[in-house]
């Protein structure tokens, strides 16, 4: 299909008008990497952090990753110098839009509001700015609309906005030849009023309807198929005779410009909201005035006129949603970065509102939700009451559930997953009814032809599949990218798009800024690929070669050009976890074990004269030159070497995994207590997160690593992932005679359990951490623990959940091509930007 055609001048809050846009369409297909079968492992939750590993493309060897951790610094000199330099007049042109959101003209709404007639005189019009607007800005095929060239898709808009600017003209008796050359265009256009392959405006049935009987009353003769007008009255009488409810009349009074003098004017009044409009709709409201003087619209319709000049919005005001839309789309396409001065401005004053009950968020599903999600993402201290407004009886009571708006369901399944207090069970049941609609939506999708539907949906999809849980940073800004749609046209009763929506700047530095960081993890990878041959890690073979997913899984999540040394920390600590879990698995003899430990315990030994094997020698050669590395490293970041801890946590590890292999070598059966205090630790997540933690840039004392917060944020991660791993392996583990969660919860149980009786309960005590761990991170005050490195554990344990996010694991073709659209792919700008 072709893209979307450029859009009017735009309406700037100061009344100016922006600059035109050329629409595009994306096309860019993934590369499948095609992988072995991939098993988690048995025992270790590298199974599962490291369980994104796939083999690098372009190299014949299965090899992992060691790399000097001085390594990054030209490349992150060279991203800044792309990031800094390049693109400063992009950057700059998007600052000013966090001052300046624009809305495009609506020749609908404008039309309405021109019909308004004086209070003094009701020969003439109250707004006569509005009249000549739509003298002057007819198109030259004779339609007035969003577009300034037809669009198939947006025929019915064309002709719904070119029959308002029509019947306004008309109505005071003003350029004919105009309004000749609109008749045309109805006449070769007529057919498409009944099309319902095109997209569609908000009651345009009964708007339509409406306007063609106003016609009649005008003594305007339309050029319209007596078929089509009666399809659309027939459509229309439906409407009216549809079952009342809440939701079908706040409907009513949202179309009041279609419904005229059958409108019962006093119930729409119920629906005034403090600023004097309707709903915000500058065409409803002057449909209102027209049949029922108010001092309020016609105040509300004044200041609009007083700010815009002479051309209206299709809403107003709308300056919350626009600016939280702005913040998302530059977060989830990874530039956020860029502009947090701005991104914090919006958020506080989005804060600011939020506390003074203001009515644009709180009367409106999208952006209450949307400005829930984002203040409490970023910590501020928000409270879901707002929310239950629209629980599943209200939000069906309204005008958004009779409309079944899928934007707003989606939002609010999306912030009713910000759960982080334990009285907030009505998230859980906002979640379970929002989450039952978008999948009963999702079945029904085929049914929706046209393009505009089907990228709805395929928001849809995207939010069921990767929960706020489960969504890595840097695959859903690629994801992001790709589906990235530029003057992406919205509809209410009218077309309308808005400069914070859709921007070919925001593409161009998010293609830039991917494919910088691109560069930067290739040449990481390149690194710790030679570091794994130098230590001779791909000698050994018991063990998993998985250094692609240790390091996917660190690149994913630490996206920063400038936090190289704790990728780097991650993606070795992860490899080496994962070898350590095969040797104490099915690697290492019990002399062997024990002397691993005691080496690693004095950890100054001579490797060849202490070493009982060739195996230990090289882990401890391994193990020894990362823990002193890390140390020596984090002297630049913290001021002082930290080899002591990582030793320390190494140790911890160590000996969990021998206790393991203890209970398996004597068949002891563990209490479920004494199993899980012992297994949080072996699932191998602290050799991976915490030394981490070093070069994320806060100071860390010894005062914050003994502190409660952070033992507590790595027992909830680990926890989680010791959990998950063992529902997933419960029945290879079985068949090896290996006991886990679920078997010993069956075995110690004293009543009659089944495993998926088991199952169910541990998954709930899953979503309990995992929502202790969020809290815990999202939490301003009274935190031990930098913010930064709290965020640390989460996007660990969003690893974590991506990988099990459904009950069976990602198979190993989606992983890898996940994976590889992360690692190996970068995104090309012509492929996206058409121009």
């Amino acid at each position: 299909m072709p893209s979307l055609p450029p859009p009017p001048p735009f309406i700037s809050r100061d009344g100016g008008s922006g600059s035109n846009y050329s629409g595009f369409e994306i096309s860019f297909p993934l590369l499948r990497l095609a992988l072995g079968n991939l098993s988690p492992s048995a025992d270790t939750a590298v199974a599962v952090a490291v369980a994104m590993s796939l083999v690098h493309p372009h190299s014949c060897s299965n090899s992992f990753i060691s790399v000097s951790m001085d390594s990054g610094a030209k490349l992150i000199a060279d991203s800044n110098s792309i990031n800094g330099l390049c693109f400063k007049d992009t950057k700059e042109r998007i600052r000013k839009m966090f001052d300046q959101i624009e809305l495009s003209v609506s020749s609908y709404d404008t039309a309405w509001v021109a019909m308004v007639p004086s209070p003094t005189s009701s020969h003439n019009p109250c707004f006569p700015a509005c009249l000549n607007w739509l003298l002057d800005n007819q198109l030259p095929d004779g339609s007035w609309g969003t577009c300034r060239r037809p669009h198939p898709m947006l025929t019915k808009d064309a002709l719904s906005s070119t029959l308002a600017c029509v019947l306004a003209l008309r109505r005071w008796g003003v350029g004919e030849e105009q309004m000749t050359k609109g008749l045309r265009f109805i006449e070769s256009h007529s057919g498409s009023v009944s099309d319902e392959n095109r997209l569609t405006p908000i009651g345009f049935d009964i708007i339509f309807s409406g306007m063609v009987e106003y016609a009649g009353e005008l003594n305007l003769n339309l050029p319209l198929r007596s078929t089509d007008i009666d399809t659309l009255f027939h459509k229309r009488d439906l409407e009216f005779r549809r079952e009342n409810s809440k939701g079908r009349e706040a409907y009513l009074a949202y179309v009041a410009e279609g419904i005229g003098k059958r409108q019962d004017w006093e119930m729409v009044m119920k629906y005034q909201r403090k600023n004097g409009s309707l709903f915000n709709s500058p065409s409803a409201t002057a449909a209102a005035l027209c049949h029922l003087p108010n001092a309020g619209f016609l105040s509300y319709l004044t200041e609009l006129l007083e700010k815009f000049e002479n051309g209206v919005p299709t809403v107003h005001p709308s300056y919350i949603y626009p600016r939280l839309c702005m913040v998302e789309t530059l977060e989830s396409l990874g530039i956020g970065q860029h502009f947090r001065e701005e991104i914090t401005s919006v958020l506080d004053e989005t804060y600011r509102c939020w506390l003074q009950g203001e009515e644009e968020i709180f009367l409106d599903p999208v952006t209450c939700a949307m400005a829930f999600r984002i203040l409490r993402v970023n910590g501020y201290d928000v409270s879901s009451e707002p929310l239950t407004a629209f629980d599943e009886e209200n939000f069906f009571n309204s005008l958004g559930g009779y409309l079944k708006d899928l934007d707003a369901v989606v939002e609010l399944f999306k912030a009713s997953q910000m759960i982080i207090h334990p009285n907030e069970q009505f998230l859980e049941k906002q979640i379970a009814w929002t989450s039952r609609f978008l999948k009963q939506e999702l079945s029904n999708s085929s049914t929706y032809a046209n393009k505009h539907k089907q990228n709805i949906m395929q928001k849809v999809k995207y939010a069921l599949e990767f929960p706020h849980y489960a969504s890595l940073e840097r695959v859903v800004h690629r994801r992001n990218i790709v589906n990235y749609v530029v003057d992406d046209i919205r509809m209410l009763k009218s077309s309308y798009c808005s400069s914070s929506i859709g921007n070919k700047d925001f593409l161009r530095l998010a293609v830039e800024n991917f494919n910088a960081r691109h560069s930067i993890y290739q040449e990481e990878l390149k690194q710790l690929e030679r570091w794994v041959r130098e230590k001779r890690l791909d000698k050994l073979k018991f063990a998993r070669q998985k250094l692609a997913y240790c390091y996917f899984s660190a690149a994913a999540t630490i996206c920063s050009p400038e936090l190289s040394d704790a990728r780097i920390s991650w993606a070795k600590n992860g490899v080496l976890t994962t070898v350590v879990d095969d040797f104490f698995d099915v690697g290492g003899s019990e002399d062997e074990l024990l002397n691993l430990i005691q080496l690693v315990e004095k950890h100054d030994l001579d490797t060849n004269t202490h070493c009982c094997s060739e195996e230990v020698e090289i882990i401890f050669s391994a193990l020894q030159s990362t823990i002193s590395e890390i140390g020596e490293k984090a002297i630049a970041w913290q001021g002082r070497n930290v080899k002591t801890h990582v030793t320390e946590i190494w140790l911890a590890l160590l000996r969990s995994m021998l206790q393991e292999a203890q209970w398996l070598k004597h068949k002891a059966v563990p209490t479920v207590n004494e199993y899980m205090t012992n297994g949080y630790v072996s699932f191998a997540l602290g050799p991976i997160i915490l030394p981490a933690l070093y070069f994320i840039g806060p100071r860390i004392s010894e005062d914050v690593i003994k502190s409660p917060e952070y033992n507590l944020l790595y027992k909830h991660v680990s926890t989680c992932g010791r959990l998950l791993n063992d529902i997933h392996g419960f029945k290879r583990e079985s068949m090896e005679g290996k006991l886990n969660a679920v078997s010993l919860h069956i075995i110690h149980s004293t009543d009659s359990v089944t495993k998926d009786d088991v199952i169910r309960e541990m998954k709930h005590l899953i979503k309990e951490r995992r929502r202790e761990l969020h809290g815990l991170v999202l939490q301003r005050n009274s935190s031990t623990v930098p913010r930064e490195c709290k965020e640390l554990f989460w996007k660990m344990s969003k690893v974590l959940h991506l990988f099990y996010v459904k009950d069976d694991g990602f198979t190993s073709h989606e992983l890898g091509s996940v994976v590889n659209a992360v690692i190996n792919e970068p995104v090309f700008v012509d492929e996206l930007l058409v121009s």
